[in-house]
C-alpha cells in the first residue's frame, strides 16, 4: 500500500492498525542535536487520547509513546526516529456483526473495492487510531521548528462549531481551550455543547464540527510558488485527516463573497524597514509563500459514521441489510481532531522550514 508517508525534507511514515498489537511511525529528516525525549511527545498524545470524557470514545488507551531509535543521550542523531505506541484496549468482538457488511459513511466499501480484503476491526488501517502517530510526529516537528527559529512557533487549535452552533468570537479566549472537553475558546458555548452532545449520544447519533488552527511566529518565505505552495501542502495535510470534508485557508469560501478592495490585505511600513499588514484575509500566505502573519486554517469534520441508528446498506454477498454499529465511538469526532490538525500543520511547517533552509539558507 502506497501513501503511508507524508512530507519531503521532514518526512514521517506511519504503520499499524486499530486492533493490531501496536501502531508506530518513523520520522526522518530531523537535524541532529535537537533535545528530544518521550516527555516532549506525550503531552500532545494525552490531548488526543481516547476515554478522557463522556464526550469521546470510551476506549481506554494510555497512548504511551516509546522512542526506539534516532535519539542518543537525549538528543537527535540525524538518523530516523522510530516511535511506537502499543494498543492495549482492543475489543474486536464489537465488530463481529459488521464484518460481512459495509457501514454507511465508512471506508469499508471503497477499501474492499480497491484491495479485495479488509480488516473490519475498528476500520483497520482506515481507523482514526492511526492519527495518534501523526500527533507524535507533530510533536517532533514542533521541536524542529523551535530549535531552528529562535522566536519559536506556536501552533494552536480550537473547535469553533459543533453542528450549527458556533462560538461567539467576541468571547474568544485561548486560555479557555484547555478548560473544557471540546477545545473550545468560548466557555459559555462549550457548556451548551455539552448539553447538546449528551442528547445526541443518548439517542445513538453523532454530529460534526469545525476546527480552526492558527500558527504564529512563522517567518515569511516558507513555501514554493507553484505546485508545492504552502497552502496547497496544508490543504493536503489537513484533508488527509479522517472524516475531514473541506479545508479553508484564511477567508476560505468567504473570500468569494468579498470585493477586491475588501479582500486584499493592505500594507504599511512597520517603521523598521519592513511591512505591516492591516488585515489577514489571506491567512498568512500569498502566492503559496508565508508572509509572516499568523497562518489560519479551518477544517470541516463530518459526523462520526458509527452510530446506533439503523441505516440501509449491502453485505459482501450483495444483499440488502440494515446495519448499526455497536462499540465505543466518538459522538463528535471533531473534538479529538483538534490535536491532530495542530500536528499536521506543524509537520508541514517543519518540512517547508527545512526545505527553505536547504535552498535559501537561514533567516
Amino acid at each position: 500500500m502506497a501513501g503511508n508517508a507524508f512530507g519531503n525534507a521532514f518526512r514521517f511514515t506511519t504503520f499499524g492498525e486499530s486492533h493490531g498489537p501496536a501502531i508506530g511511525c518513523v520520522v526522518d529528516g530531523v537535524p541532529p542535536g535537537i533535545p528530544l525525549a518521550e516527555a516532549d511527545i506525550q503531552p500532545f498524545l494525552d490531548q488526543r487520547r481516547p476515554g478522557q470524557s463522556r464526550h469521546t470514545t470510551q476506549r481506554q488507551e494510555a497512548d504511551a509513546v516509546k522512542i526506539l531509535s534516532g535519539v542518543y543521550q537525549g538528543r537527535t542523531t540525524g538518523t530516523p526516529i522510530g516511535l511506537l505506541i502499543e494498543n492495549t484496549d482492543q475489543r474486536s468482538k464489537d465488530y463481529g456483526d459488521i464484518a460481512q457488511a459495509f457501514r454507511p459513511g465508512h471506508a469499508d466499501y471503497a477499501y474492499q473495492a480497491k484491495y479485495g480484503i479488509r480488516d473490519p476491526r475498528g476500520g483497520g488501517r482506515s481507523s482514526a487510531r492511526e492519527t495518534a502517530m501523526r500527533v507524535a510526529a507533530g510533536a517532533v516537528a514542533r521541536k524542529v521548528l523551535n530549535a531552528i527559529l529562535p522566536q519559536g512557533v506556536v501552533v494552536r487549535g480550537a473547535m469553533t462549531a459543533m453542528g450549527g452552533h458556533a462560538v461567539d468570537r467576541a468571547r474568544w479566549d485561548w486560555a479557555a481551550v484547555t478548560g473544557n472537553d471540546f477545545f473550545c475558546p468560548d466557555a459559555e458555548t462549550a457548556a451548551a455543547w455539552a448539553t447538546e452532545l449528551d442528547a445526541i449520544r443518548k439517542r445513538g447519533s453523532s454530529i460534526g464540527g469545525i476546527v480552526e488552527v492558527v500558527a504564529e511566529g512563522v517567518p515569511p518565505g516558507l513555501g514554493e510558488p507553484v505546485y508545492d505552495k504552502l497552502d496547497a501542502d496544508l490543504a493536503k495535510a489537513l484533508m488527509s485527516i479522517n472524516a475531514v470534508k473541506s479545508v479553508e485557508i484564511g477567508e476560505g469560501l468567504g473570500a468569494a463573497l468579498l470585493h477586491g478592495e475588501d479582500n486584499a490585505d493592505e500594507m504599511e511600513p512597520d517603521g523598521q524597514g519592513g511591512v505591516r499588514f492591516l488585515s489577514n484575509h489571506a491567512g498568512g500566505i500569498l502566492g503559496g509563500i508565508s508572509t509572516g502573519q499568523p497562518i489560519a486554517a479551518r477544517i470541516a469534520v463530518k459526523p462520526t459514521s458509527s452510530i446506533l441508528i439503523p441505516r440501509k446498506s449491502v453485505d459482501l454477498a450483495g444483499q440488502a441489510v440494515d446495519i448499526l454499529t455497536k462499540g465505543r465511538h466518538d459522538p463528535c469526532v471533531a473534538i479529538r481532531a483538534v490535536p491532530v490538525a495542530e500536528a499536521m500543520v506543524a509537520c508541514v511547517l517543519a518540512d517547508h522550514l527545512l526545505r527553505h533552509r536547504g535552498q535559501c539558507g537561514g533567516f
